[in-house]
């Protein structure tokens, strides 16, 4: 008899755990975390999860028309600017990006970037004789995934 219930038991479990395994498969599209809601909101375009957990906004600049050698650029080609989000434990992330920025547009976003906490760690051009010309502003932070996204 107690082998029995014991089956039993275990079979109410599975069935129980099975169903809602699938419940959890069939539901839609996994809803993002709090953390990448918040980022989203702030930086006012979603993003996508990525391997490694990893949560990826792409920011081409489709507000430029740039031209290179008589050849207008495709934002996704060559103006892709980019921000990546990261969980570091404890409520923080880490964030990398590629900005991509006019000449007049540098100085203004460094400093307001510098004085939000957040690293630049390069500065270049991808591009030569492109007008308006380009520049990749790398960047680099780490805290409040919110905060950082604000900020940015």
């Amino acid at each position: 008899m107690i082998p029995l219930l014991l089956k039993e038991i275990m079979m109410k479990r599975i069935t129980t755990f099975g169903l809602l395994g699938l419940l959890a498969l069939s539901s839609p599209a996994l809803a993002a975390e709090p953390w990448e809601q918040a980022v989203a909101t702030a930086i006012g375009k979603p993003g996508a999860e990525m391997p490694g957990g990893v949560y990826r906004i792409g920011l081409p600049r489709s507000d430029l028309h740039v031209v290179l050698d008589g050849v207008t650029l495709k934002p996704a080609l060559a103006l892709g600017s980019w921000l990546a989000f990261v969980p570091h434990g404890g409520g923080q992330a880490m964030v990398m990006g590629d900005l991509v920025l006019t000449d007049t547009e540098v100085n203004p976003v460094m400093a307001k970037l510098v004085a939000g906490g957040i690293e630049i760690t390069a500065l270049h051009n991808h591009l030569l004789r492109n007008t308006p010309h380009t520049m990749y502003m790398h960047i680099a932070g780490h805290g409040d995934p919110a905060q950082l996204a604000k900020v940015l």
